[in-house]
């Protein structure tokens, strides 16, 4: 058993505690939080919370780290990707991946909810200590091809299950202007039927609602020279999150990625749109602030979200539009902008939301019976995490 006590302890289902000390078995298991460190065998400056958890990743592209222009706005980014992403070998692609994997479990990430359109990470997830829920992530277009492109995506579910049960996923569509009304649907039905939690892009650039607005702007056009048939992506008169939100379930978890360019007056809609419904989407609100400056050199308005409530959640996209896969590094850059957000907040969304989204009752908490994983942040600046601040994984 170890007896483990720092200046401050988070244990995030309660109020801080000033030199407090947890007690773990040799599993990892919390036996006791307590606020009297008498005893403990390990002592360290700086704070302790529970292992991270990175509700939005794409490890599959790991191997494009370095190789998409910055700030160039998400048409380039899509453009790039799609131009560069076949361009690497199966063992550099295996490599990427196996690194990028061991960097999050460096980084204090204990859990991921990771999206996948191909069986690359399967094998690694098999075998690594980060929990995964893998999104099976699909896009087209077509109708015509709806039943296709779902039929696909049934095999990889199975291909993960069978190489490993503990691996959960679940089929979610990519975006609200990637998907077709015909797959949205098979999407929610299945949703429905295994009671599963879905993930979808929202709102990362205006080009997204122009779209759906008036069929006008950069998305539109370049989407138009890609010589896609615009017809099939419906003129709604209304933004991306409007059209998109009655097309998912109402009884499932969803979680809406980025969410850059989210209103009040959106999130006043969804509000309205909530209390109408007999049953409402549980939605959890992912901010990815790192990637968000890598493609559109844009912040979501976190103030909003606070004062709105919203359950917060922080992801770290892939390395084809992020630097590091650091939880840390994402909240380094919300408290550089946003320096007056609490850092019990921070570390809320860090933990414990994106474990209540996952449905990881061990995770995301310090409390006893739990097994969460354990972070030490050095050099925290009173209560402020800074550049300088790092991070150890002690459990």
């Amino acid at each position: 058993m170890r007896k483990i006590s720092a200046d401050y302890i988070f244990p995030i289902a309660t109020e801080p505690i000033k030199n407090g000390v947890i007690s773990v078995d040799d599993d990892g298991t919390i036996i006791n939080v307590e606020s009297d460190n008498q005893g403990a065998n390990e002592h360290y400056e700086g704070i302790i919370c529970p292992g991270f958890i990175n509700t939005h990743c794409h490890l599959e592209l790991s191997h494009m780290r370095s190789q998409v222009s910055e700030n160039a706005g998400m048409i380039q980014f899509i453009k790039e990707i799609l131009s560069k992403r076949s361009s690497f070998s199966e063992e550099e692609i295996q490599d990427a991946i196996s690194i990028a994997d061991a960097e999050m479990i460096k980084n204090g990430i204990v859990a991921v909810g990771d999206i996948s359109n191909s069986i690359d990470t399967f094998n690694r997830k098999a075998k690594s200590s980060i929990f995964y829920h893998t999104f099976i992530e699909v896009f087209d277009f077509n109708p015509e091809k709806a039943d296709e492109t779902f039929e696909t995506a049934k095999k990889l579910s199975t291909q993960l299950s069978t190489l490993n049960f503990e691996l959960s996923n679940s089929i979610v569509p990519h975006a609200p202007y990637s998907v077709s009304e015909k797959l949205f649907r098979l999407i929610a039905d299945e949703a429905v039927k295994k009671n599963s939690i879905i993930s979808i892009h929202n709102q990362e650039s205006l080009g997204e609602s122009e779209l759906f607005i008036s069929h006008s702007g950069p998305m539109f056009e370049a989407f138009s020279k890609m010589g896609i048939n615009m017809e099939l992506i419906p003129k709604t008169g209304v933004n991306s999150l409007r059209t998109t939100l009655p097309k998912l379930p109402l009884s499932q978890k969803t979680l809406l990625v980025h969410n850059t360019f989210t209103t009040k007056e959106d999130l006043q809609w969804v509000k309205n749109y909530q209390v109408s419904s007999i049953k409402y989407q549980e939605l959890y609100w992912c901010s990815c602030p790192n990637a968000n400056i890598y493609i559109e050199n844009k912040l979501p308005d976190y103030d909003l979200f606070i004062e709105e409530n919203l359950n917060v959640t922080i992801g770290t996209d892939s390395l084809a539009s992020n630097w590091s896969l650091s939880i840390l590094d994402e909240l380094k850059t919300i408290s550089k902008y946003y320096p007056q957000i609490p850092l019990q907040t921070l570390l809320t969304w860090a933990t414990r939301n994106g474990a209540e989204f996952l449905g990881l009752n061990q995770l995301g908490t310090l409390e006893k019976g739990k097994k969460p994983g354990l972070n030490l942040l050095k050099n925290v600046d009173g209560m402020m995490i800074t550049e300088k601040t790092e991070i150890v994984k002690l459990v």
